[in-house]
Formats: structure tokens, C-alpha cells, sequence
């Protein structure tokens, strides 16, 4: 390529850099100008068209009929098609300009490959990975745990090690804080069934452990059995491994097991969950993790070589992961027959599992709790003397047809009974003490506080939005100053650091309150609480697999639920129980809780199944304690083909591979790696970081508007709820360098949690690390230059979360107090009252993109985004072309076509190819990308093609305005570990 030549792809790959807003202004005046033109050719055409002479009667009126159909032909008009969708066919046009420049990188990228070298210029890294990836695609399970059983492992018999374990642990029980640890412990009833777990151990591979609270076996068993290993002299050759189903529960167990050991984190015990960890050391050690990074574990060594000992526990809880790593070490123990598994559960159809593992041997020790009391909601009523709303409104049929069916008729028997006033019968007449109270909550806290002794109160309920109404509720009404009581909220979303404060004992005269979903039910143990408030409810999503659809909506907990809540209180004194239900209503609960597997889709179990080679997936999945129906795994089978995660064989493709590798959900992971591919890393790996943890903002109750007001502000005019996300983590990022203080004010101001900015910074640092390792990024560094040399073009950064959305799109078919939308598979669908877009007058495009839908008291869509025209046609890079009399039809998917000229047909047929063909180099031989060649030059086309498309006239001023916070304050309160680099945050959508 010449000189000039290259300066001039240079010069165009800077205006798609910068952005020039008003040029961008032009062009979509050019747009409108040819689309007027199109409409006026039209009309003269239509005046000037007079029917043949001669014609009469009847023949008139076949002659226009026929004319009509003819025009219907050449509009390539399908009006069933039309009224299915909701959805006119539109007319996509391209400025001319924009045509002959598409067309022109499109020549270069061919040029470009004709005169590159013809030889195999695959980098080492390149010829591993695919050596890799074929390794994975046509072995299987058997032939990968042969190959890890000739590897080395660190569990090496040494005499050395041994002797100095052995001597460390006879020092330590001569210490004094010591012995007074061990008193405690030998107080549990873990201690009395000690030396029959370790014999049983010593005869069986598997066994199986169930344990009422507070008996002691999450902290205690992992220790009898390193303790052993160490007085017998072969320390050395123990590493146990043992998972907890959530973060909250791997961390404090591990600090709990390290003080019991007289140690800190990092000597004989570790943990490591998701971007944090604090490794223990590789031999006599015990590692507590999560459940998915035991099976990250696993995808590198299937055989576990670095462990003695596998636990698992809270296997009652049934999560996907649990059940699939169960199942997997079912065929992984037949080839190391040294490898022990160690079930643990709570008392909870604890024979099932047993049977399961071909009736391995199961102990039961017994809990050791104080005599709890349980109070109903028909005792909760006497005491507090609370009433219900009166006033009548609608409430949901199954709702009233419930209470109707099971509490009216108990009534008769309270009456009979008399142990009740008239009142409480009378309030339990009414459907809704069916409903979740929170005024009633805040009244029972208040009673409990009023007339009982001390202790903590830990309250449940089903989810966020409860928890942060009651916290609220309770600072609203003055009777909780932060003086007499702590008021902690606990939900998984939470960053680490903030959970672990409901372990903190509170001052003397101070009530500790702790509220919080089903997390606190078991792993857990909160040693002051008292009281337990059980609203009874709990959220879990449950998908439809008629309607593909998931859901999610609170329902009643099952008995194993209400067993392990009662057992929170108790733990140091006697304590009490109070369920938000009748004892009518207990009386219909299932005994135990669905499986995950059952209730969820299924996409990141099958990319697994494939990763780890266990072969077909409803084989594997076939032989899961509880399998999943056949339908639900096909939908996620054909939703991964779709994706071209998996071909038609259901075998694994490249980027099936790369987005197992990630640890988000498949749309995420395309996100992510669309965004290194197009370099605009920063906003779409902070909207990737938001989407697979949480939204940062907050809405407190009493100033909503306020709040929705700052969002707007963040939200830059782009109607969307991604741009809004990377607009309010650039601008933490940024105020955060500055310190810690002007962040704070900053969250402040805009209504932003703090905690979780900080954990979502970690997040895309962590997203950077992965692409740099799977060699997509030059740099482990999200904010590097060349990672980000198109992190301004808000239009990209639309059309790539569109199209790794896809097929997530719903049309815009009328706005009346709120947008009205409807997608092709579920008819009227609505915006979620939290999205920035619910209450816009207007949205500026025809085309909604969404992250996620869930039905509730209708069908709602998260986390949306406006998108163009082109966005769509790039979203849906395999659409049809159809050329018909005069023009061509683009038919992306049902409810999706376009009209246009034949010559844009083709350009952007092209362009899908070229785009399609890059990809599938690009995932099989990774790299990133040199913007100087082929590949540079389609990527080049592509952001021409979707740049003039959009308009963001006033994003730089509102972004000058907005960077005003950053400078409010000078504060020295810096912190020394930020990582300042080399490049400028005005990379990062500025």
C-alpha cells in the first residue's frame, strides 16, 4: 500500500475516533435529503401513471387490483408478516457517500489480503491455542482425566514438610488461646462423632455428612481431617478443598476455620472466590471456594490432582453447580481411587443423595441450638394488635382464590378454639395477610424491641427492593436511631466487604437489625441472633420453557426453608421464631425446594458440559440427581447454535470456547469480546461489568425523583440504560483517582453506591485480564490506548450491545404515558419501571434492545437501549437479501425487514460477509487487532456504516458539564495503590 494511501485510512480512522458531531450533522441531513427525494420520485410517479383507455366496469377494477399487487411486489410488502410483528416494513437507505466509502475499505481489506504472505504466519500462541481447542473438540472426559492422571502432582509424601507440620501443630496446643479455642470446640457435636468420620473416611471414598444447625460440620469436619493427616505423619499429602454455594458463606467460614487455628488467612487455610482470594498454602492446607471456581479448577485438571479431599457442602441447596460438579466426580473418583468426596447437607432428604452415590455410607449429627419458640401470623396479630388496610383493592385472582381455599376454612376452628380475640380473626379474613406487610414488619420489630430482651433480630425477605423499602421504613418512623440500633440490609449483591459487617458485634445498648434474603439461611452463622422474622416468601426465577421465558416472582418457602430460618435463632440463648403465615398455610408447603437445574436456563450448563468434553448434553445431563426436561435443554442447545456457539452437531466453536472461558452468561461474554475485537474497551466492559453483577444506582424512597433525575443526567440523551451505566463508572473512575473522598461525593450526589463501583472497577479489570490471557487485548490494562481507540463512538457501543443482545430486540409500537413495545415471540411486552427509558415522552428510534425479560405482573424488559437501523442490520449479521423487481428486501429475522436500493443490498450483504469471515478467523486464531490491515479495514466499514446512522449532537458538552464534579474538591486523601498509567481519561468516552 502507498504512502498517501496509508495516511489517508489513518485520517479516516481519526474521524471515526473523534467523532465530529457536526459533521455527523451533515450526513444525517444528507439522509433525510435522499430519503425525500426517494418519496418525491414516488409521487410523480404515482400522477403521472394513468390507467390504459378503453377499459370499463369491471375491468377497471381488476386492472387497479392488479396494479396494486404489483406495487405490493416491488415494496416486497408481506402484510401478514406486517400485522404479526406489529411492525411496517422501513426503508433503509445509505448516503451515497457513505456507499462509495464502504465499498472502497471493503476493495482495500480484499487488496490487503491478496498481498499479504501466503504462509502460515500462525504466532506460538496461535498454534497452541488451536491445538487446544481441537483437543477439546474431539476428546472426551475419559481420555482427559488419563491424560491428568500422568501429570505431576504438588501432594508429594514429604518426610521434611511432614515432620514440620507435625511439630507446628504440637507448639500450637501447648499455646493458651489455643486450648481455649479447642474448649469451644469440643463443646460442638461435630467433636463426639470425630473418630467415626475419620474411620469411615479411611474405608470409603464417599461419604455422606447431614447436620442440624449449628452441629458444627462446615467448620469443624475440614479440620479433623487436616489434623489427622498431620498427627499421622503425612501432612503433606493433604490439600481439601471444600465448597460453599455463595461468596458471603466461602469468605467467613474461612476466617471463622483460620481463628480456630490460631492463624492468619493464607497459612493452613485460604479461600478464593470471584476477584478475591487469599490462598493457603499448596500442601496441609484447606481452601474454602465457591462452587463455580471449583469448576474452573477442573477445566485445566479434571482429576483434581491438587486435592486430597473434596467437600461439598450445603448440597441440599441444589444449585446447578453443586448438582453438575456432583455428577461430574462421579466419573472422575472411578479413576483416582485416592480421592475422597465428602457430601454435606442439612437434614434434608439427606438419603437421596446417599443413594445417589451408590449408598455411600451417611452420618447424622445432631444440632445444638437453645429451644427456639415459634409464633404464627395469628399470634404475631394478638401481640402486636396490628390491623390490615381496609380499603379495597384489586388483588390478583390465584391470590384471593388461595386464601379463600386454605384460611378461610381454619377460621372455624380458631373460632371453636377461642385462644384468639374476635379481631385477629377478623383481620385474617382479609386476602391480604397473604401479601408481604413491611408496616407490619416495622411493627413486629418494634414490639420485639419494646418487650423482649437483648439480642439481634434477623428479619428475611424475598428480595432488594423489600430490603431497602424496610431499611427506609425503619429510619422513617424515629424509632431506630443509629445510637441504639444497627440496621444492616444482606443480599448477594452486596460487595464482600459489606457483608461481612452483619459479624460485627454491636456496642453495648446497641440492638443489632439485620435484614436479608434467603443468603442468611444456612452457611452462615450470625452468633447474636435472637429473633428471626420469616416473611415466609422467597424469589426464585423460574423459566417457562413454553414461553422461553423466565420468571421471576416471589412464592411460598418449602418446610427445609423454614427449618433452616428457625434455626438462625437460638445460637447463644433461647430464642424465637416469627413466621408471616398461618399455620393453615404452613400446611401446604412443599417439603423441598426445586433444583436450580430445573428451573433456569440451561446455556452456561451445556457451554460447560462441552468445555469439560463430557460428550452430548442430554446424555450428561440424563444422569444430574434431578435431570432437567428434554425441551429446556434443546432450547438452550438451538439458542447456543444461533449463537454460533455450537454448530449443528452440537459440537463446541471457537467462540463457544472463548465464552466458556468467561465467567458471565453467553450475551455477556459476546459483549466483551465484540468490544476488544472493535476496541472500545472501557464503556462496554463497564456495561458487561454492570449487566453480569448489578446496577449501581440506588432509589431511596423519599427522593425518587431526584434520583431519576441524576440518572437522566448520566444518561447523556442516548436512551439508554448501558450508555448510562459506562457514563456513571467512568466518571467514579475518574473522581475516584483523585480520591477517595471527591468518589464518595460523587456516588452521593448521583445517587451511585460506592461499594459496588469499587467492586465493578475490579470486575473490568478482571474482564481486561481474560481477553489479555486469551491474547484478544495487547494489554491486561482496560484503560490502555490502543485498547480504546474507539471508546467514543457511542453508535458502535450501541450496535455492539445490540448485537450481543441479539435476538433481544422489541419494536416501538406507540407512546402513550409510557413506551408500549412488543416483541415477534411475546406479543405487548413493557419497559421496567427502573430503566431510564420507562418515562420518556418519546424514544428516538423504532427499535428497543434489552438485556433480559421477566414476567411478573406483566412481561418487563431490563436494562434497555434504543438502537438504529443499522445497529439491527449489524446485530443480525446473517439476514437475508431478497432482489426483487427494482429494489431488494433484507430480512433479518421474523418482524425484521427492510426495504432499500439494490446497490445498498449488496453493500451491506458484503459487509455482513466480510464482518461474518473475520469473526471466524479472529476467534480461531486470536490476536488483537492491527487497524493497518484486512481485518482493520472491514472493522473500518463497518463503524462508517453504523456512525452514520445515529446522531449525538451535545455529548461533548454534557460530558464537560458532567466532568465538573471531579474538580469540586482538592482533597489529599489519595490513595498510593491507584493504578495511574500512561494513558489519558479522555480515552474513555469523553
Amino acid at each position: 500500500m502507498s504512502k498517501k494511501n496509508r495516511q489517508g485510512h489513518r485520517a479516516h480512522r481519526q474521524r471515526s475516533v473523534d467523532f465530529d458531531y457536526e459533521d455527523f450533522s451533515v450526513q444525517e441531513k444528507r439522509n433525510q435529503e435522499d430519503s425525500n427525494n426517494h418519496s418525491s420520485q414516488k409521487n410523480f410517479q404515482r400522477k403521472s401513471q394513468g390507467r390504459p383507455p378503453g377499459l370499463k366496469g369491471k375491468a377497471i377494477g381488476l386492472y387497479y387490483r392488479d396494479l396494486s399487487r404489483k406495487k405490493k411486489e416491488e415494496r416486497g410488502e408481506n402484510q401478514s408478516s406486517s400485522r404479526s410483528s406489529g411492525q411496517d416494513r422501513r426503508f433503509f437507505s445509505l448516503p451515497d457517500s457513505t456507499d462509495q466509502t464502504i465499498r472502497r475499505l471493503l476493495m482495500e481489506a480484499l487488496e490487503a489480503t491478496k498481498s499479504s504472505s501466503d504462509g502460515d504466519n500462525l504466532s506460538m500462541q496461535n498454534r497452541q491455542f488451536r491445538k487446544k481447542f481441537f483437543e477439546i473438540v474431539s476428546g472426551n472426559i475419559q481420555d482427559s482425566l488419563e491424560w491428568a492422571m500422568r501429570m505431576n502432582s504438588v501432594l508429594v509424601n514429604n518426610d521434611t514438610l511432614n515432620n514440620r507440620l507435625k511439630k507446628e501443630l504440637e507448639a500450637k496446643k501447648e499455646e493458651r488461646a489455643y486450648q481455649q479455642m479447642m474448649t469451644f470446640r469440643y463443646k460442638l457435636p461435630a467433636y463426639k462423632q470425630r473418630n467415626e468420620i475419620i474411620k469411615l473416611m479411611e474405608k470409603h471414598q464417599v461419604i455422606l455428612i447431614s447436620g442440624e444447625t449449628g452441629c458444627g460440620k462446615t467448620t469443624q469436619v475440614c479440620q479433623y481431617i487436616l489434623d489427622d493427616a498431620i498427627e499421622k505423619g503425612i501432612g503433606s499429602t493433604v490439600k481439601i478443598v471444600c465448597t460453599q454455594p455463595r461468596r458471603i458463606s466461602a469468605t467467613s467460614v474461612a476466617e471463622r476455620v483460620a481463628a480456630e487455628r490460631i492463624e492468619n488467612l493464607g497459612d493452613s487455610v485460604g479461600y478464593q472466590i470471584r476477584l478475591e482470594k487469599a490462598l493457603c498454602r499448596d500442601y496441609g492446607s484447606i481452601l474454602f471456594c465457591t462452587t463455580g471456581v471449583l469448576l474452573r479448577f477442573m477445566q485445566s485438571d479434571p482429576a483434581l490432582r491438587d486435592y486430597s479431599h473434596i467437600i461439598l457442602d450445603e448440597i441440599h441447596e441444589r444449585n446447578s453447580e453443586t448438582d453438575f460438579i456432583m455428577t461430574i466426580l462421579k466419573q472422575v473418583i472411578h479413576k483416582r481411587s485416592d480421592l475422597k468426596v465428602i457430601l454435606m447437607s442439612a437434614t434434608l432428604n439427606e438419603k437421596r443423595f446417599s443413594e445417589y452415590y451408590g449408598d455411600c455410607p451417611l452420618i447424622h449429627i445432631p444440632g445444638f441450638t437453645y429451644e427456639v419458640t415459634e409464633y404464627y401470623l395469628e399470634d404475631i396479630l394478638k401481640l402486636t394488635k396490628f390491623r390490615f388496610d381496609t380499603a379495597k383493592k384489586v388483588l390478583p385472582t390465584d391470590l384471593t382464590t388461595s386464601h379463600a381455599k386454605v384460611i378461610l376454612p381454619s377460621l372455624d376452628k380458631l373460632i371453636r378454639e377461642g385462644n384468639y380475640p374476635t379481631y385477629v380473626v377478623h383481620e385474617l379474613r382479609n386476602p391480604m395477610v397473604e401479601l408481604i406487610n413491611l408496616e407490619l414488619i416495622r411493627n413486629l420489630i418494634e414490639y420485639i424491641c419494646n418487650n423482649k430482651g437483648p439480642g439481634a433480630i434477623l428479619v428475611f425477605l424475598p428480595g432488594l427492593r423489600d430490603i431497602t423499602q424496610l431499611c427506609e421504613l425503619l429510619e422513617e418512623s424515629g424509632h431506630f436511631p443509629s445510637n441504639k440500633f444497627d440496621v444492616y440490609p444482606l443480599h448477594s449483591q452486596l460487595p464482600t466487604a459489606d457483608q461481612k459487617m452483619i459479624f460485627n458485634p454491636p456496642p453495648v445498648g446497641v440492638r443489632k437489625i439485620i435484614i436479608a434474603t434467603s443468603i442468611a439461611e444456612t452457611s452462615i452463622t450470625i452468633e447474636d441472633v435472637v429473633y428471626v422474622i420469616d416473611c415466609g416468601q422467597m424469589k426464585l426465577s423460574r423459566f417457562d420453557i413454553g414461553l422461553s421465558l423466565e420468571m421471576l416472582k416471589p412464592e411460598w418457602e418449602t418446610l427445609a426453608n423454614a427449618k433452616q430460618r428457625r434455626g438462625r435463632a437460638g445460637r447463644v440463648q433461647p430464642g424465637e421464631c416469627y413466621r408471616l403465615y398461618t399455620r393453615a398455610r404452613e400446611a401446604t408447603f412443599d417439603e423441598y425446594q426445586t433444583p436450580e437445574m430445573i428451573r433456569t436456563p440451561l446455556e452456561r450448563v451445556v457451554l460447560q458440559i462441552k468445555l469439560l468434553q463430557l460428550g452430548r448434553a442430554d446424555v450428561f445431563l440424563a444422569n444430574v440427581l434431578d435431570p432437567p426436561e428434554e425441551k429446556a435443554i434443546k432450547l438452550a442447545i438451538d439458542l447456543l447454535i444461533d449463537t454460533n456457539a455450537l454448530d449443528e452437531d452440537e459440537n463446541l466453536t471457537p467462540l463457544g470456547y472463548h465464552l466458556a472461558q468467561l465467567p458471565v452468561d453467553v450475551k455477556t461474554g459476546k459483549m466483551i469480546l465484540w468490544a476488544s475485537i472493535f476496541s472500545c474497551v472501557e464503556p462496554v466492559f463497564a456495561i458487561a461489568a454492570c449487566l453480569s453483577y448489578k446496577d449501581p444506582f440506588y432509589c431511596p424512597r423519599s427522593q425518587k425523583e431526584e434520583a431519576n433525575k441524576m440518572k437522566k443526567i448520566l444518561g447523556l440523551d442516548q436512551y439508554s440504560d448501558h450508555i448510562t451505566f459506562a457514563e456513571a463508572l467512568r466518571l467514579f473512575e475518574k473522581a475516584r483517582r483523585k480520591s477517595r473522598k471527591n468518589a464518595r461525593l460523587f456516588c452521593s450526589k448521583y445517587f451511585l453506591s460506592f461499594n459496588t463501583l469499587e467492586l465493578l472497577l475490579k470486575m473490568k479489570k478482571e474482564f481486561a485480564m481474560y481477553m489479555y490471557d486469551m491474547q484478544f487485548l495487547k494489554s491486561a490494562n482496560p484503560r490502555d490506548k490502543e485498547s480504546n481507540i474507539n471508546s467514543r463512538n457511542l453508535s458502535l457501543i450501541k450496535a455492539i450491545i445490540c448485537a450481543a443482545l441479539c435476538p433481544n430486540v422489541a419494536i416501538v409500537q406507540k407512546q402513550a404515558r409510557f413506551p408500549i413495545l412488543a416483541t415477534p415471540e411475546d406479543g405487548t411486552v413493557k419497559i421496567h419501571p427502573k430503566s431510564i427509558n420507562m418515562e420518556a415522552k418519546a424514544l428516538p428510534t423504532p427499535y428497543v434492545t434489552f438485556f433480559e425479560k421477566k414476567k411478573s405482573t406483566a412481561i418487563y424488559l431490563h436494562d434497555t437501549t434504543c438502537v438504529t437501523d443499522a445497529a439491527l442490520i449489524f446485530a443480525f449479521s446473517n439476514g437475508q437479501l431478497k432482489k426483487l423487481e427494482k429494489r431488494s428486501l433484507l430480512t433479518l429475522r421474523q418482524g425484521f425487514e427492510f426495504l432499500c436500493k439494490q446497490s445498498v443490498g449488496e453493500t451491506v450483504k458484503r459487509l455482513q460477509e466480510n464482518f461474518n469471515e473475520l469473526l471466524a478467523e479472529k476467534f480461531l486464531n486470536p490476536n488483537s487487532i492491527n487497524w493497518n490491515s484486512s481485518e482493520g479495514f472491514v472493522l473500518l466499514a463497518i463503524i462508517e456504516f453504523l456512525s452514520v446512522a445515529d446522531t449525538n449532537v451535545g455529548i461533548t458538552s454534557k460530558r464537560l458539564e458532567l466532568e465538573s464534579i471531579s474538580e469540586d474538591d482538592d482533597d489529599d486523601d489519595k490513595d498510593d495503590d491507584d493504578d495511574d498509567d500512561n494513558t489519558s481519561g479522555s480515552l474513555v468516552i469523553v
